[in-house]
């Protein structure tokens, strides 16, 4: 699978840089004073510096409000439980606790959310089965 790329808003870089460099772990790639390249899992996410972040909207997915936009990445089932011990033992506040969603069902999934200092929803997921990512 290729690495994919996105771009963000952040409000502020240096809060940016510290969260996704000491509580996500991320490398810094290339960066100026208003954006930075972050290498998350293997794929190039980048902050871009702007004035104000606007928050839209959520949906309901199996009993949470799920922030419409959001992005994360798809782990391993032991990177996701490395990933909630490192942000519990951190204090992240999450917007929806570590969970399993659609236990039972297709698409099975553990899930938590959390914001960036820019209020940006991240989602980091994990399957026991990769095949069930797509199934309906």
């Amino acid at each position: 699978m290729r690495p994919f790329h996105l771009a963000f808003p952040v409000t502020d870089l240096e809060a940016a840089k510290y969260f996704y460099v000491n509580i996500l772990k991320c490398k810094v790639g290339r960066s100026s004073d208003k954006w930075i390249d972050f290498n998350m899992y293997g794929h190039q996410v980048v902050a871009h510096l702007v004035k104000k972040n606007e928050h839209p909207t959520s949906n309901n997915v199996d009993g949470d409000n799920v922030p419409a936009s959001h992005f994360g990445v798809i782990l391993t089932m032991p990177q996701w439980e490395d990933l909630k011990s490192h942000l519990l033992e951190k204090k992240i506040k999450f917007i929806i606790e570590p969970k399993i969603r659609f236990r039972g069902e297709a698409g099975e999934q553990a899930t938590m959310f959390f914001l960036d200092p820019s209020g940006n929803a991240l989602e980091f997921k994990a399957f026991n089965d990769d095949n069930q990512i797509f199934t309906k």
